[in-house]
């Protein structure tokens, strides 16, 4: 499932009638998710729909239907007769989190290894090599959302030739709620460990179609950045 930024020129230059009611809710779900996932909408702030509504030009429609697709997401809450808010974080949850993304990306990934084709480990490489080039300039502002967008890439591509769109779409929905926890609580920290390397040694062992090892590798890979956060939401 795709988590790319909005298209600008769809909402600039269509006006709200010209546009399809889907577009729009899918380039305002677009917007408002990436704030959350960038803690630009901090846990438990309130969402007001006519700030949406006007900040877009749009009609109520693409408004709620974006918003009713954030809270299927798990990023966006409902309050009984107060309206909307970005969904509040805790250690019981990304520690749920953490555990059903390893089950689940670990499982997309041996059906990768074992469907996927010359293309996929084409892409693979590719995407590995582009985030690769970012690493060494990840802790810079000026770089840190094209380290995101290619870490995001990265992980998609890993387990893309999985055969099962479901279990894309849930592993898609893991991966924001995880990166969500990482972006809030560790952007003041400093990188810890050899996360270059682990991404290389994964993409080794997935390409040298070593199940058991690639899959023991992204468990740890997903695990110990949990860890990391749990022990800053401490502090």
């Amino acid at each position: 499932m795709s988590r790319r930024e909005p298209d600008q020129t769809l909402l600039e230059t269509a006006a709200p009638s010209e546009a399809p009611q889907g577009t729009l809710a899918v380039a305002i779900c677009d917007r408002v998710r990436a704030d959350i996932l960038a803690g630009r909408r901090q846990p438990g702030a309130k969402i007001r729909l006519e700030e949406l509504r006007a900040e877009f030009g749009v009609s109520w429609s693409p408004v709620r239907e974006a918003i009713s697709r954030l809270v299927a997401e798990g990023l966006i809450v409902t309050e009984e007769s107060r309206g909307y808010r970005v969904a509040p974080v805790s250690r019981a949850d990304l520690a749920e989190v953490i555990k059903l993304r390893t089950m689940l990306e670990t499982m997309a990934l041996r059906s990768a290894i074992e469907l996927g084709d010359d293309a996929w480990e084409a892409e693979l490489l590719a995407a590995q090599h582009r985030l690769g080039k970012l690493e060494l300039r990840r802790s810079y502002p000026a770089e840190a959302e094209q380290w995101e967008t290619w870490h995001r890439a990265y992980h998609e591509a890993l387990i893309r030739a999985c055969g099962s769109p479901i279990l894309l779409q849930f592993c898609s929905q893991l991966h924001d709620l995880s990166d969500r926890y990482r972006r809030l609580f560790l952007a003041a920290h400093d990188f810890d460990r050899d996360v270059p390397g682990e991404h290389r040694r994964i993409t080794e062992a997935t390409l040298a179609r070593d199940a058991d090892a690639a899959c023991a590798l992204l468990k740890r890979h997903i695990e110990r950045t949990g860890q990391n956060v749990l022990r800053a939401m401490q502090i």
